[in-house]
């Protein structure tokens, strides 16, 4: 709860248990009294605990709420309190009170989220497959993860993340025995210029063609598991190539990824048979066919059979659910992690279920740790069907990247000609990949939603180019202002400028609310809600052309703190807040 919050909360709780103090001896029992606050069409808030009191207490709750008001009438915060219907309380905050929470903010680059304690949050996001190329089905994961990771450092946080890319397992015996008959130097070529699918489909074909070039394969294969130096090498000059090629891939998203977090699932191997080890010490590994498992409390079968992780398979190798517990297990035990995000789509609710559950079998995962999935919906075309290119292929991420800074580079050109061809270019990308990580993140994450470049590249409604509009709109104001105007002190007196100033000391406890939840688009309607606030501001209220100057100076000290507020919010989901467009 914000500061402001917390004001509120507490003279209206106080003026509740003065009330109750009068009508009975044992107000301890009725202890702490929930305000309730919530918006109202009537005032800018309402409490509406006086009926559920007055029903505890047997008495009449207009009443009560009437000898409340008397209370907070006479608090300098409120401008008019008014008992409406049964028992609701209409609170109607002054306008010096709305100024002083203003001023707080002004001085706070925090805008009133208050610190917390800073923990150390493991962040396993965006894990693409070494030899494929990105695709439409890595955006989600990446720009929530990312958003993630922003919200928390923002906070001050330690946030450490993973990239749990795909490096290990059988399809690499292909890949480095297509690797060698081609050459390394043709091999090198094709992967750096990003060409990934190409490579590995040539590989698959072959795989699948050729019965010699698969013995070779899963010899290869055992090779690179009983690391064989040569195979090492050749292996990782796949994941290097493949590495570089995501690397760029994350610079034109403008996200926190820059090659320091890949932890594959190779950077689990010496930990796999400690991990075996430590879970058969504990009596949770069975053996089931000659597999080695651990059977999760509560998850059946369709036969409603016990459903089991697979640790290590009958043929000796290790499957992916050992890398998973290897991986959370040394999250905890040596990262110290005293929270785990796993940003991985809605499918594998199951599975990390499963991983948790055997976690906290082993003793790993136990509070006040928490392991969470952060599951999110598909990306859909506009015919509602899953987002595929025109000739039905899975759509690259770099092409619709690039896509998408084209068609804002030619809205930018249409808009705003005056531009230099570097601004128009600057701006384009801001816009562009501000759009495609708007659209995902207005959305409620758990959903799935339409890829529409035409809705999302949209100056008009809840877009990331209408909220960047709405900012170097007001940048443009404070360019026009001289530098002794700015800074000064807000006094609304407008009903316009009271809602936008409602509206900014909001911004704490939805930053609190989406930290708790993840779900995004909360901060999102937020932005949008700030933005319309602004607006109607801006047609009611003249700025420079302000009656006087004292009104002036405050309402560029609002333009101001708004501009502030949609930057930081702005920022929080990844997107930048450009002042000219």
């Amino acid at each position: 709860m914000s500061v402001f919050q917390q004001h509120l909360a507490s003279l209206v709780s106080s003026a509740f248990e003065k009330a109750l103090a009068s009508r009975t001896d044992d107000v301890q029992s009725l202890l702490p009294v929930n305000p309730q606050l919530q918006n109202s069409q009537h005032a800018h808030l309402q409490a509406n605990a006086a009926m559920a009191l007055a029903k505890r207490l047997k008495t009449n709750p207009r009443e009560l709420a009437n000898e409340v008001a008397a209370t907070l009438g006479s608090e300098t915060t409120f401008a008019k309190v008014e008992v409406a219907g049964p028992g609701f309380i209409n609170l109607t905050l002054s306008d010096e009170f709305i100024g002083q929470q203003l001023g707080n903010l002004q001085t706070d680059e925090k805008l009133g989220v208050s610190a917390t304690t800073s923990s150390t949050i493991v962040v396993d996001y965006s894990a693409p497959n070494v030899a494929k190329e990105m695709h439409v089905g890595h955006l989600r994961s990446t720009i929530i993860g990312d958003a993630c990771v922003r919200l928390f450092e923002w906070q001050g946080h330690k946030v450490l993340r993973r990239n749990h890319i795909g490096d290990w397992g059988t399809p690499f015996g292909m890949l480095i025995e297509h690797l060698l008959d081609i050459g390394e130097s043709q091999a090198t070529e094709e992967l750096s210029l990003g060409d990934l699918n190409t490579f590995y489909r040539a590989a698959r074909q072959k795989f699948e063609a050729d019965t010699s070039f698969q013995e070779r394969a899963r010899g290869r294969v055992v090779k690179l598991q009983s690391g064989d130096k040569e195979t090492l090498r050749l292996w990782q000059l796949l994941i290097e190539q493949s590495q570089s090629y995501f690397v760029s891939v994350y610079k034109s998203m403008d996200v926190r990824l820059d090659g320091t977090e890949f932890y594959g699932e190779s950077a689990y191997n010496d930990m796999l048979q400690p991990t075996l080890a430590e879970l058969q010490e504990k009596g949770l590994i069975k053996a089931s066919d000659g597999a080695e498992c651990l059977y999760p409390d509560g998850f059946l079968n369709r036969d409603k059979q016990p459903l089991p992780l697979i640790v290590k398979k009958s043929d000796g190798g290790f499957g992916y659910a050992a890398t998973d517990l290897a991986a959370i297990r040394n999250r905890i035990n040596d990262l110290d992690a005293d929270r785990i995000l796993y940003v991985v789509g809605a499918p594998q609710k199951q599975h990390l279920d499963m991983v948790y559950e055997g976690a906290r079998m082993a003793g790993w995962l136990k509070a006040p740790i928490t392991a969470e999935h952060i599951s999110f919906g598909s990306v859909l075309g506009t015919d509602g069907k899953m987002f595929k290119s025109r000739s039905g292929d899975t759509v690259k991420l770099a092409e619709l990247l690039d896509e998408a800074i084209k068609r804002a580079l030619a809205v930018i050109e249409e808009k705003n000609p005056d531009l230099s061809q570097q601004e128009r270019l600057q701006v384009a990308e801001s816009v562009g990949i501000g759009a495609v990580k708007y659209a995902d993140l207005s959305s409620e994450r758990t959903k799935d939603y339409v890829f529409d470049f035409e809705q999302m590249l949209a100056l008009e409604g809840n877009t990331a180019p209408y909220l960047q509009y709405a900012h170097a709109r007001i940048q443009s104001i404070l360019r026009q202002a001289d530098e002794a105007e700015l800074g000064g002190q807000i006094t609304p007196h407008h009903d316009s400028e009271r809602a936008l100033a409602l509206q900014l000391l909001r911004f704490a406890d939805v930053v609190r609310e989406v930290t708790d939840t993840l779900l995004f688009h909360r901060l999102a309607t937020w932005l949008y809600e700030s933005a319309s606030a602004y607006s109607s501001f801006y047609n009611n209220c003249p700025v420079l052309k302000a009656e006087d100057n004292e009104t002036r100076r405050s309402r560029l000290a609002l333009c101001q703190l708004t501009a502030s507020a949609l930057a930081s919010g702005l920022g929080l989901l990844g997107i930048k807040a450009p002042d000219r467009m």
